[in-house]
């Protein structure tokens, strides 16, 4: 199978560095500002003034991915307990116990940097906290098995191995290249698909993202065409940085 693969040059990787540098700054800030009472749209125009202040833009603000009848309209994608991803910010007030994906993106100078936490609101049950732990797990498991000379495969290998058979992954969402635009080839599955998956080689920026659900893996889409929520209505969790492979270890470009 061919792969339509764009590697980032010694240029790109510098300026790609500082976006994703910032990005990690903006989700440092709103993770913060998450507690009961705050509304996900607060959030979401926090996130446009902190990335829009320092001459950045939202990468995902007015992005219109395949299929999508319309454009994102927000500036971060914020889920809450059981939407997996791409929520879009509004009048919902997080409670005590809720679980809250922020997932962003900053364009600086032309670079696009992908990065994604969960944070509690509140005080949340030891059923969510291993949620979420099992799955930051779930990303740093993925991102050890990203060294160059590796095939996507592996990666995808690692990220199952490491998650409990309890919970469920995510399938038909995965993680991407990243970099020139907000989606590229190749894409990373978070479980064993059976495809070798091209080769990592230096200068392949990725970002790796699973999802991880309390209960089943099966996920539909909501009416507003953007969030997934889990079928059951169980809580899910989501951590996701932007790496860049080199020929040893894998850098995480957004440290938050």
């Amino acid at each position: 199978m061919k792969y339509n693969i764009k590697l980032k040059n010694e240029k790109d990787i510098i300026v790609l560095r500082e976006s994703c540098k910032r990005l990690a700054v903006v989700l440092q800030t709103l993770a913060k500002e998450v507690k009961p009472g705050v509304t996900t749209g607060y959030l979401n125009d926090l996130a446009y003034k902190l990335i829009t202040e320092k001459g950045d833009k939202p990468a995902f603000l007015n992005y219109q991915p395949f299929g999508a009848s319309y454009a994102y309209p927000g500036s971060v994608c914020i889920s809450v307990n059981d939407e997996v991803v791409h929520g879009i910010g509004g009048d919902r007030v997080l409670k005590e116990g809720d679980i809250v994906g922020i997932d962003g993106g900053v364009t600086h100078k032309g670079m696009i940097s992908d990065s994604a936490v969960t944070v509690a609101v509140g005080k949340i049950s030891k059923e969510d906290e291993e949620l979420m732990r099992v799955t930051k797990e779930a990303l740093m498991a993925g991102i050890k098995a990203a060294k160059g000379g590796n095939y996507v495969n592996d990666i995808s290998k690692a990220i199952e191995k490491s998650i409990p058979k309890k919970y469920g992954i995510v399938k038909i969402l995965s993680g991407h290249g990243v970099g020139y635009k907000v989606h590229e080839e190749p894409y990373v599955p978070n479980f064993d698909d059976g495809v070798k998956g091209p080769k990592l080689v230096p200068g392949l920026v990725l970002a790796l993202e699973p999802m991880v659900n309390h209960g089943t893996d099966e996920v539909y889409l909501a009416d507003d065409g953007y969030t997934f929520i889990t079928k059951d209505h169980k809580k899910s969790a989501h951590f996701e940085h932007t790496i860049l492979i080199t020929e040893g270890e894998a850098e995480i470009l957004t440290s938050w």
